[in-house]
């Protein structure tokens, strides 16, 4: 969806955030109702299977790579705009790349938490590579 490419550990959600309202200044996961609570984003492979929630998450994406704390990629199975539309806004203000990737069921369901990950993106083509 986005390109460039990062590396980073996994942190694989059970449910998908909102970066609006759902992720913090410090970078962690703020929504209290999240099953992930408190989980620090930034510099990680965000894993999860959809975007969730309003069209602000654009703009608080887009903020979270200027400030330098947001996750370093993020692998999706279903094609998200919002969370695109971020990225390559602060790609086109901020000059910073960060990989999304959309994948299928059955190569998220190989992904776990905590592994490191390398993701490239270029164009249309993704590649994957999961540590050990």
């Amino acid at each position: 969806m986005t390109s460039g490419g990062a590396s980073g550990a996994v942190l694989k959600l059970d449910e998908p955030v909102s970066f609006w309202g759902g992720i913090g200044p410090e970078g962690d996961i703020i929504d209290v109702h999240h099953p992930q609570h408190g989980a620090v984003v930034t510099g990680r492979i965000l894993v999860m299977r959809s975007g969730r929630g309003s069209s602000s998450g654009t703009y608080v994406l887009a903020e979270l790579l200027r400030l330098g704390i947001a996750p370093a990629g993020i692998v999706l199975t279903e094609p998200d705009g919002i969370i695109a539309t971020g990225a390559l806004v602060a790609a086109e203000l901020y000059d910073t790349a960060m990989p999304i990737v959309t994948v299928s069921e059955a190569d998220y369901q190989r992904i776990e938490d905590g592994v490191g990950m390398a993701i490239t993106m270029d164009e249309d083509v993704a590649i994957l590579t999961l540590a050990g």
